[in-house]
């Protein structure tokens, strides 16, 4: 079986942490994800996702995301459902995201890789093998220098 979801999109507002009775960290947020076509008007609909994060990239994401930052999500989809206060039956679908990218600088001055390379979970968070660990925001080959990037037509794989 496979349950894989990856994401792209902007929130729609700004993070809510919470913590269990037991002291555990859960954030929610939702995002917008564009379709990929427009409807009939021209304009582009978009998609609203719930995220749901726990421990400390549920942390993390309380402290660095706002709402408008543009971030890459990686999870599972989860469906639930409980009974509202007049007694009908809600139910819910989140993505648990394993893995939150933050895809753009806090601001202009600073790179994503200022906040351990812009990814908190899986891998990238704790654990002892983050390969990100003293990097400069200078070693991220993809920042934004503000100069043009002068790529020759051979140098593109298609």
């Amino acid at each position: 079986m496979l349950n894989r979801v990856i994401l792209v999109g902007r929130l729609t507002r700004d993070p809510e942490l919470r913590y269990t009775a037991s002291g555990v960290a859960i954030t929610r947020f939702s995002i917008a994800v564009n379709r990929n076509y427009t409807n009939q008007q021209g304009e582009r609909e978009a998609d609203f996702i719930n995220i749901v994060t726990w421990r400390g990239l549920a942390e993390n994401c309380a402290n660095y995301l706002r709402k408008g930052s543009l971030v890459g999500v990686d999870g599972r989809l989860q469906t639930g459902k409980y009974e509202n206060q007049e007694g009908r039956t809600v139910y819910t679908t989140d993505v648990v995201a394993e893995d939150v990218r933050f895809l753009e600088p806090k601001n202009r001055s600073e790179s994503v890789s200022d906040f351990g390379g812009g990814s908190f979970g899986g891998n990238s968070y704790g654990g002892g093998n983050n390969k990100n660990v003293g990097r400069k925001p200078m070693d991220d080959p993809f920042a934004d220098d503000g100069q043009p990037i002068d790529i020759s037509d051979d140098d593109l794989p298609f």
